[in-house]
């Protein structure tokens, strides 16, 4: 993947957090990871309810081949296990979303959702304490005040930093089904929650009360053909945003037309190959991933086995198409009843909407370098973590005599596949989680 025309980019190996036992505790396993606005901050969030927050170290001016690293800022347990006793069901803790608010002082503010519930969590720094109170002795017990002759004035006095997370605004009750998305417009006031059938739109402010933007639940639930997969704003136009669907379509809905954007404005949709008809068609056509890029003009969308790019002003078909692992059409079969095949990948597009990277089986990653149509496999591997180690490029091998460095279809291990992928908004920095393991990689520095 070039990041100047003049020549490849190569990625090097930089940090890996987690554990390294073979035996994963299903609470560590990363279900989301997101950079911030500038790429100082990165968040990932778990099964177990947890979000770690990573702060990039200054990097040291007088050595630029040692980058900045990324070290744990703040942990904290974001969601908690519940029971929904007028259905019956469990609520897992599980983090699927976790969203920045852009910095307005000097805390940071982020939202995290599980299935049901969406928090508000304010992250903020105290290096300072307050000592000398009238009232109170230092180890906090009150005076009797009769004993008290003299007032004296408290002093801040400095202390070891410490990073608090606490929740400021808790958004619940307004999902009847799993909340797979949300997003911040940009007007920074408001945010949408998406679930399988229906999209809200809340403030930030107001906890009890969000308004239903776009419902598609029948009237009769057998009548059910379709659920919404994800939805997001556009990063600059308030009144627009998408939503993705089982079936392969994506919906550009206006605000400005009507409250409920039932009625979308445009629909984007690709005409199936009949060549590739098959059984697993549907189910390999819905999208798990819809991202636009950052000047706005471009929306990226994931199916199980493609990475589309979709011009806003063009519904018919997508501009650019790359293949993500056509090799594994041939084993939809085994995929299906493995259950793989509904495994839901994420996407992400670099700072400058140049590069685009998504995940795939085997611990590999792909990235698609959209203006020399070239495109790139590497790998997230224990194997491959010495520091500032180069990755080599990975090749899959199709079919036919395998060549030494390529491994085969058949040898690709489907328990190891990399769904959470986020890229520094503004360098080559990446963050890729395997199952329990984030790791992070940047562009070699000459």
């Amino acid at each position: 993947v070039t990041g100047s025309p003049g020549g490849d980019m190569q990625w090097c190996f930089s940090q890996v957090k987690g554990a390294i036992d073979d035996d994963v505790a299903e609470a560590d396993i990363i279900s989301t990871v997101e950079f911030n606005h500038t790429g100082e901050l990165l968040a990932t969030g778990d099964k177990g309810g947890r979000v770690v927050i990573f702060q990039q170290e200054i990097e040291n001016k007088n050595q630029p081949q040692f980058r900045s690293e990324y070290n744990v800022y703040s942990t904290f347990q974001s969601h908690e296990p519940e029971f929904d006793y007028l259905k019956s069901l469990e609520i897992e803790e599980k983090i699927n979303k976790i969203r920045w608010l852009p910095q307005k002082n000097a805390a940071q503010f982020l939202l995290s959702t599980n299935d049901k519930t969406i928090k508000l969590w304010k992250i903020s720094e105290r290096d300072k304490r307050p000592e000398g109170y009238n009232l109170k002795e230092e180890d906090g017990r009150y005076k009797d005040p009769n004993t008290i002759t003299s007032l004296r004035v408290p002093v801040l006095k400095p202390m070891d930093l410490m990073v608090e997370a606490s929740p400021r605004r808790v958004f619940a009750n307004a999902h009847t089904y799993h909340i797979n998305s949300v997003s911040v417009n940009s007007d920074n006031e408001t945010y949408l929650s998406a679930d399988d059938l229906r999209i809200n739109l809340w403030h930030l402010e107001i906890t009890d009360r969000s308004f239903n933007i776009v419902d598609i639940k029948p009237a009769n639930m057998e009548e059910l053909t379709e659920v919404i997969t994800a939805a997001e704003f556009h990063p600059h136009q308030c009144n627009t945003f998408v939503y993705s669907s089982s079936k392969g379509t994506i919906r550009l809905c206006d605000m400005r037309v009507s409250a409920l954007c039932d009625k979308h404005s445009k629909l984007f949709e690709e005409p199936e190959d009949p060549s590739n008809r098959s059984f697993f068609s549907e189910i390999i056509s819905s999208i798990s991933d819809v991202k636009f890029s950052h000047n706005g003009r471009y929306m990226m969308t994931r199916d199980y086995l493609s990475v589309k790019i979709w011009d806003l002003n063009m519904e018919t078909r997508p501009v650019e198409t790359y293949q993500v692992h056509e090799y594994l059409r041939s084993k939809l079969c085994s995929l299906y009843e493995n259950d793989c095949i509904f495994d839901k990948f994420e996407c992400c597009w670099n700072g400058n909407d140049s590069v685009v990277m998504t995940g795939s089986y085997n611990n590999f990653f792909r990235m698609f370098d959209r203006g020399h149509r070239r495109d790139v496999t590497l790998e997230a591997s224990r194997e491959n973590s010495k520091p500032m180690q180069v990755l080599k490029p990975r090749k899959v091998c199709t079919g036919g005599k395998r060549k030494k460095d390529e491994i085969s279809v058949d040898s690709l291990d489907f328990n190891k596949k990399i769904l959470h992928t986020a890229w520094h908004p503004q360098d080559n920095i990446i963050a890729v989680a395997t199952t329990n393991n984030l790791y992070i990689f940047q562009d070699k520095v000459n």
